[in-house]
């Protein structure tokens, strides 16, 4: 599984990078059809709360491409609200097959 990291708009720092990767890490060892991960991070303009949004987009072969997106007060919570999205969507493919 290859895992994309990008920040938008900001410079990420290693622990964030190293956040994601454990997160994700931990939702491919779930659903092992995963083949790639694409991480966006983007700090949203004007500073204000709710600022950080994170998008993850999977890739599974043989089905659409998953993508979730959500804003949050930090990029974790952000990330953390992605990663429940996408495993209810692999919980509905996983029941289709």
């Amino acid at each position: 599984m290859e895992v994309q990291i990008k920040a938008i708009h900001f410079d990420i720092s290693d622990k964030l990078v190293a956040f994601a990767n454990k997160k994700v890490e931990k939702l491919a060892r779930r659903f092992e059809a995963i083949t790639d991960v694409e991480v966006n991070f983007r700090l949203i303009k004007p500073e204000t709360a709710m600022n950080k949004e994170a998008g993850v987009q999977l890739m599974v072969p043989g089905a659409p491409d998953l993508f979730a997106s959500k804003t949050a007060d930090t990029f974790e919570e952000a990330l953390d609200l992605c990663l429940d999205a996408l495993e209810r969507q692999l919980g509905k493919l996983k029941d289709k097959k």
